[in-house]
């Protein structure tokens, strides 16, 4: 009688080896959670919004039997229901523990940098006025107004190096790198980012997000930052914003999970740049057991939260259609993986930018609510491209 064949060892890989191994087209996701570097595409995940759950875990049953070492699915998916979406599940996965304080990481070339605003600030300010004159006369609630700035310098961006650089400023973000070219474009094209908001992760039956809305810039100063997180703590405007958030996220949750537990107040957590108010929901699935069920499919759930779009969704999410002049593309979507169980984590683009050649294109965007400042939105929005200007080398630009 035949020995059963030994169980193949699972390779052993460091987080440090796992970046220094990143090149552009790979896709690369890091967190507290762990690494996660993926090459080559197995098979392209195609279907609408809604069904994209379904089609991954079909694409991965596949992958299974064609003999794909623990397949995930991974990629991103834009902002709007008609965004377009980069999912698919790569021929090779390697994972290794979270990324650690790593060394410096040298500053980007590029010669001389030009940067110019999208729009301009002052027709920024003018759409929060008009926000404002909705939410005044109508049945808009909040409504996230974003902007980007093209950033472009005299040599081709180089994106490993600008992704250590973001893994290295915070290791405990979650870092991404994601090729999200299109037919025609006239150069490859990345999405890269360090975003602080959890959209969701599930582990088995149990199930965790961590919605952030109203936010602080942080400074180098430690009683001016005290004094920040006592008036974001305190804010009526902030507190508002942020329930409105907290709540949707938990009312979804809800649909799919028992013990659910919502803490009654928020917490401040901070980034190298920003104070955030913070819930941290978890949950335990009420059945793990179908494609319903996955990681992919609560984000989907969850897409778009009030903390990039508004409330209520769609009026927001239209509102956000006349009033920005640039299409969000990817930003304000959503990027992760979910793997062959339907565990996964999928986070919101938040704090990152598309990369092309030479030009980097930067998205932030700020919480307009019944008693918002426009001056205050638009400095808001220009303290949330710190993450990415200063891995860029240009801090204080915005």
């Amino acid at each position: 009688m035949s020995s059963p064949a030994p169980a193949r060892p699972r390779p052993v890989h460091q987080a440090a080896d796992l970046l220094a191994a990143y090149l552009p087209g790979s896709f690369y996701y890091s967190s507290a959670r762990g690494s996660l570097l993926a090459d080559g595409v197995y098979s392209p995940v195609h279907a609408a919004p809604g069904r994209r759950a379904h089609a991954a875990a079909e694409v991965l049953d596949a992958a299974l039997v064609a003999g794909v070492t623990e397949p995930v699915v991974a990629g991103a998916i834009g902002f709007r229901p008609d965004a377009p979406s980069s999912l698919v599940v790569p021929a090779v996965v390697r994972r290794a523990g979270p990324p650690g304080a790593g060394r410096p990481v040298a500053p980007l070339g590029g010669g001389s940098w030009s940067v110019s605003p999208r729009p301009a600030p002052e027709v920024y300010t003018t759409a929060v006025e008009r926000a404002l004159d909705e939410i005044r006369d109508g049945d808009l609630r909040k409504i996230v107004l974003a902007r980007c700035l093209d950033v472009t310098g005299g040599d081709p961006i180089a994106v490993p190096r600008l992704l250590a650089r973001l893994v290295h400023a915070d290791p405990a973000a979650h870092a991404f790198a994601v090729d999200v070219s299109a037919p025609g474009d006239p150069a490859p094209r990345t999405l890269i980012g360090a975003s602080p908001e959890l959209l969701v992760s599930r582990r088995g039956r149990i199930v965790t997000a961590n919605p952030l809305a109203g936010s602080r810039p942080r400074v180098a100063d430690d009683a001016e930052n005290a004094r920040r997180i006592s008036e974001l703590l305190a804010s009526e405007k902030d507190l508002a914003e942020h329930a409105h958030v907290a709540a949707q996220v938990a009312g979804v949750l809800g649909r799919f999970c028992v013990d659910l537990d919502v803490p009654a107040e928020p917490e401040v957590i901070g980034t190298p740049t920003m104070w955030h108010l913070s819930t941290r929901i978890s949950g335990r699935l009420a059945d793990a057991g179908d494609a319903g069920s996955s990681a992919l499919a609560l984000a989907e759930a969850l897409h778009p939260t009030p903390a990039v779009c508004g409330v209520p969704t769609g009026l927001a999410r239209d509102t956000i259609a006349a009033l920005e002049p640039e299409d969000r593309g990817y930003y304000a979507g959503l990027v992760g993986w979910t793997d062959q169980d339907g565990d996964g984590e999928w986070v919101v683009t938040i704090r990152c930018a598309e990369v092309r050649d030479r030009t980097v294109r930067l998205f932030a965007g700020a919480g307009v609510v019944a008693g918002s400042d426009p001056a205050a939105e638009l400095a808001e929005t220009g303290a949330k491209f710190g993450t990415m200007l200063r891995a860029l080398g240009l801090e204080g630009v915005a």
